[in-house]
């Protein structure tokens, strides 16, 4: 890793505990699959985003929802995906994804678009 570029999520994370999950994490899932063309950030965004919530992994959820709004999904986009989940996969699953990206937007004093 350079001098100059700042640690990734999952070295910050892991650090040397787990090298070969961080290494795969950072040249594979971030360094290959995110960076295909056929799907825009912002599309991955809302894919992984939906999969995480219905699967209720809730640690890396808010990570992939702070990226998705860098990624160009708004609020009112993710309250729209979140609240047509809440029938795919049920209540609970939605109304925590939905507090969670509720916090997100209440710390970051983002208004909904």
């Amino acid at each position: 890793m350079a001098q100059d570029t700042p640690p990734s999520g999952a070295r910050q994370l892991l650090g040397d505990f787990a090298p070969k999950l961080v290494e795969l994490t950072d040249q594979v899932l971030f360094g290959d699959v995110w960076e295909r063309p056929e799907l825009s950030p912002r599309d991955r965004s809302l894919v992984t985003i939906v999969a995480l919530a219905a699967l209720y992994r809730t640690d890396q959820l808010d990570f992939h929802l702070r990226k998705g709004l860098e990624n160009g999904l708004t609020e009112d986009e993710l309250v729209e995906a979140i609240t047509q989940l809440a029938f795919y996969a049920g209540w609970p699953v939605a109304m925590t994804a939905m507090t969670r990206l509720k916090d997100i937007a209440d710390r970051t004093g983002r208004p909904a678009a």
